[in-house]
């Protein structure tokens, strides 16, 4: 069928992205101005614009005739180079940049190729530098550095450390302790699995309890005969990453997103939200909404209760040596990662430290790591993405989005504005990192909180909350590309699921918080 030609599937992407080009660009009537130190270029421009003062060096203009020659981006840069203001940087607010366009027509064309997988899903992530480079919306090295990023050599981590666990038994260790709990239920497998480790994902990394728990699940899928790209397969390892991200919420530690949006709201507002306000707020809601991450993917993916789990009659005997030393590091490191606020050191060096020492001990070879390791998933499929979700931000389209939907909740209340505000979130953090997302939108709703009379902090929690809810593509987080690493389900099978997903649990978030909040009395 032509529908699932490969080159009509590419032809369609680039008409999507040509037909984002062709239409209208929003210039907008609002601009901030910043290192205008004298105001030069306010007092240049006063008969076309009226200004609202941010900061003593900044500023936003506003367009006293929209529309007009003189009410455009492109009339400000033109005023301040006459007037020869080297340091002046003019910004849009409301409106799109002719660079945020560009971004959001090749943000266009890889969803359509991240969905359908037309080429090869490291094939579209290396496509990413390419055509930012190409349609002028970054420079080279600012493209490919991220390709590099800190968070990718942290995957690598996870899956080096998954390699040594299968690698010396404990994972059979693990999968013998669940089955004899389970039986041979591949149903009450997945969700004892899933659910405790997102569950423990509120005080340990995602990434971490993901990798951890598809090693352990993988040799029981395969001692089963379940084959990849079935329901069965589907629903197991689409049930990890779904849980770990929703449990990331659970506790300051659960996320680094969360610890970013405290500290934004302190650094605003002055106010604090300690680790056990945390705890108080959103552990309730990550404890109800894991085992319902779950359920959400066994009806979506309805496994076939024929398969049964290997029976396991014999004792596996006592821990080997190689198991124990194993086991030594990876705790070790796994305390250096949930301690890493206190020493400062960030994951992927006392991961990286860990993987030397493992090496160092001869529990891994190197050949152990260059033959099991999916480099094109750390390095190629999640690097793109945090290029990606970079892009997005200097180009100036999720700001441009962020300043057009917010406004749309005011007036409403704080419920109403936290399900806007959480929408959004549960959206944009499928092409950018949590952590960027929660940077961008975090200084644009504290304002519009406050001028609702809502407190911050509500908007601090949903911001944490709602962008663990990046099941829409493989490079959303951490643990969607670590369980794709694993090709045992489809780009495609992650979306159908995260379509269901996402509204379900966003509507279950706000519904909790909706009552948690008034009986503890936050709202």
């Amino acid at each position: 069928m032509f529908l699932k030609n490969k080159g009509f599937q590419i032809a369609v992407a680039l008409a999507i992205g040509l037909m984002v080009m062709l239409l209208p660009r929003p210039e907008g009537n609002r601009f901030k101005i910043s290192g205008d130190d004298v105001n030069a270029l306010l007092q240049a421009v006063d008969d076309h614009f009226s200004f609202t003062a941010v900061s003593k060096s900044q500023f936003i203009l506003q367009a006293k005739t929209p529309g007009s020659l003189e009410a455009t981006h492109a009339f400000l840069k033109n005023q301040a180079s006459e007037l020869n203001i080297a340091e002046i940087s003019i910004d849009y607010v409301d409106g799109l940049s002719p660079k945020g366009k560009r971004f959001l027509a090749v943000l266009a064309v890889l969803i359509f190729l991240f969905i359908f997988e037309p080429v090869p899903l490291e094939v579209t992530a290396i496509l990413i530098g390419v055509f930012l480079v190409l349609m002028g919306i970054g420079e080279v090295r600012e493209v490919w550095a991220p390709y590099m990023h800190p968070v990718v050599i942290f995957i690598m981590c996870c899956l080096i450390f998954a390699i040594a666990l299968e690698k010396v038994g404990i994972t059979r260790r693990m999968g013998f302790w669940i089955v004899k709990k389970a039986g041979t239920s591949v149903v009450n497998f997945t969700f004892i699995i899933a659910v405790g480790l997102g569950w423990a994902s509120t005080v340990m990394h995602d990434a971490v309890a993901c990798a951890i728990g598809i090693v352990t699940m993988i040799p029981m899928m395969r001692a089963a005969g379940i084959e990849p790209n079935t329901n069965t397969a589907r629903f197991m390892m689409l049930s990890l990453p779904f849980a770990c991200s929703t449990g990331g919420m659970g506790t300051l530690v659960g996320g680094s997103r969360n610890m970013l949006a405290a500290a934004f709201l302190k650094e605003f507002t002055g106010l604090e939200i300690t680790f056990f306000d945390w705890i108080l707020y959103a552990l309730p809601v990550a404890v109800l909404l894991v085992p319902l991450s779950v359920l959400i993917v066994y009806f979506v993916f309805r496994p076939n209760t024929r398969y049964q789990l290997p029976r396991f009659d014999e004792e596996l005997g006592p821990w080997t040596s190689r198991e124990k030393k194993t086991a030594v590091v990876t705790v070790i490191v796994f305390m250096a990662w949930l301690t890493k606020g206190i020493h400062g050191y960030d994951y992927s060096v006392t991961g990286m430290l860990g993987v030397a020492v493992l090496i160092l001990l001869k529990i891994l070879d190197w050949e152990d790591v260059n033959d099991n390791l999916d480099w094109g998933t750390a390095l190629f499929i999640f690097g793109g993405g945090i290029s990606l979700g970079l892009a997005m931000d200097y180009s100036g389209a999720a700001a441009y989005f962020a300043n057009l939907v917010f406004p749309l909740f005011e007036g409403g209340g704080w419920l109403l504005l936290f399900a806007g505000v959480g929408l959004f979130c549960a959206l944009i953090t499928n092409a950018m990192a949590n952590v960027a997302a929660t940077a961008l939108i975090l200084p644009i709703v504290i304002p519009i909180a406050q001028l609702e009379g809502v407190d911050p902090t509500v908007m601090a929690m949903c911001l944490g909350m709602a962008t663990s809810f990046a099941f829409l593509l493989v490079i959303g987080c951490p643990p969607n590309a670590i369980a794709y690493s694993y090709r045992q389900f489809k780009s495609s099978d992650l979306t159908k699921a995260g379509l269901v997903a996402t509204p379900v649990l966003l509507a279950g978030l706000i519904l909790i918080v909706s009552i948690w909040w008034r009986i503890i009395g936050l709202v």
